[in-house]
């Protein structure tokens, strides 16, 4: 990637947030993102090691073997980091503070199957839903 489209959380906000530069967002994934960047992101975030292992379709041991080799995720994996990392940042927005948001991805919801919604993190059919409610809730549409 080049020196001026370096890939932190800066830019992952203001990129997403701004909704600038999709092509920005495209080649981050096309690059990777590095372990050292999704650990920031991850702790940041409500959601275990564990969680998101589940929610990347990846074994505790893979996880722990990006850790320990500090690699890049392969493409695939790196834009489901990036989706859960901007929808959490949605979720933030819509409900002001971490604590409310991560307090709504662990209760069930009628509206998505009585389900808590962090269970559906781990497709991108799941996260666009959740994208969507979290847009109606922001619009005061509550279905």
């Amino acid at each position: 990637m080049e020196e001026n489209n370096v890939l932190n959380e800066a830019a992952i906000t203001y990129y997403a947030s701004n909704n600038k530069d999709a092509l920005f967002l495209f080649n981050a994934v096309k690059h990777g993102i590095k372990y050292s960047l999704f650990n920031t992101l991850a702790l940041k975030s409500p959601f275990t090691i564990n969680e998101w292992t589940t929610f990347l379709h990846l074994s505790e041991r893979t996880m722990q073997r990006y850790k320990k080799e500090k690699t890049t995720f392969d493409p695939v994996t790196s834009e489901k980091i990036l989706e859960i990392t901007l929808l959490y940042k949605l979720g933030i927005e819509v409900f002001g503070t971490n604590e409310k948001f991560a307090s709504w991805l662990e209760r069930k919801n009628g509206a998505i199957g009585n389900r808590k919604p962090k269970e559906l993190l781990e497709n991108s059919f799941g996260i666009d839903f959740l994208k969507d409610e979290l847009l109606r809730i922001e619009q005061g549409v509550l279905a």
